[in-house]
C-alpha cells in the first residue's frame, strides 16, 4: 500500500521540480504527417490516431459509448470473464489503479469482454462485483462479435483473439487513453512495475490538464 501512494506522488514531484515539458508522455499509432505553414516556414506535424465511438452494454445494463468518456482518462483493457490466465491477474492490478483514482472522478476504467457469447450482462455483473468495480467508474462491456473486433483491430490495432473460450488468447495490455481519445501509454497488465508506471503516468496526465487548464485561465 505504502508503494501504491508513493508512485503517483513522485511523480508530481518531480514534475512540480522539472516541469511537465520534460517528462511529456508519448503518443502512439500515428496516422500521417501533415505539412504545415508557421511564420512563413513550412513544418511536418504528425496526425495521431483517434479511438472511435462504440455502443456496448455495460454489467449494469446500460448502453456506453465513447461520449460517456467524454473528457475523462481512461485505461483500457481486454478480458473475458471465465479465463483463469492473465484476466485475473489484470483484473487484480485494475483494482490497484481503481482505488488509486477513487475520489478522482476524471479517472475510469473500461474493461472489453472478448467473448460476447458467454459474457451476458449478469455474467459481467458477477465479475465486476468480484473485483469490487465502483459503479460509473470502471465498466466492464460487452456487445456482438463484429462490432467488439472492430474494435479491437481498427481502434486499437491488435490482432484478432484466436482459440475457443476457455482458451481465448487475447492481449493482455492496458491503455492509457487522454481525453482527445489518443493512446498516451501502454503497459503489461500482468506486471506490477507496468502498472506502478501506469498510475504515475496517469497523474502525469492530470497534472498537465490542471497546468494548461490553469494556464488558459
Amino acid at each position: 500500500m505504502g508503494l501504491l501512494l508513493l508512485v503517483p506522488v513522485l511523480g508530481f514531484l518531480f514534475l512540480a521540480t522539472f516541469g511537465t515539458n520534460r517528462y511529456a508522455l508519448p503518443t502512439y499509432l500515428p496516422n500521417h504527417v501533415d505539412s504545415i505553414l508557421v511564420k512563413g516556414k513550412w513544418q511536418r506535424d504528425t496526425v495521431y490516431h483517434q479511438l472511435g465511438d462504440f455502443h456496448l452494454v455495460s454489467q449494469s445494463g446500460r448502453v456506453v459509448s465513447q461520449k460517456d468518456l467524454t473528457g475523462n482518462v481512461y485505461v483500457a483493457s481486454f478480458f473475458y470473464t471465465t479465463c483463469v490466465g492473465a484476466c485475473p491477474q489484470i483484473s487484480s492490478q485494475l483494482t490497484r489503479v481503481q482505488e488509486q483514482f477513487r475520489r478522482e472522478p476524471r479517472v475510469k476504467l473500461v474493461s472489453y469482454s472478448v467473448d460476447a457469447e458467454h459474457d451476458s450482462v449478469a455474467a459481467l455483473a458477477n465479475y465486476a462485483e468480484r473485483y469490487g468495480a465502483i459503479a460509473g467508474k470502471w465498466f466492464f462491456l460487452t456487445g456482438d462479435k463484429p462490432q467488439v473486433y472492430k474494435l479491437i483491430t481498427q481502434d486499437y490495432r491488435l490482432p484478432e483473439p484466436t482459440g475457443v473460450a476457455p482458451g481465448l488468447e487475447h492481449s493482455q495490455q492496458l491503455f492509457l487513453v487522454d481525453r482527445d481519445k489518443r493512446i498516451r501509454g501502454i503497459y503489461d497488465g500482468t506486471k506490477q512495475k507496468e502498472v506502478d508506471r501506469l498510475i504515475t503516468e496517469i497523474g502525469v496526465l492530470l497534472y498537465t490538464y490542471d497546468h494548461d487548464d490553469t494556464a488558459r485561465h
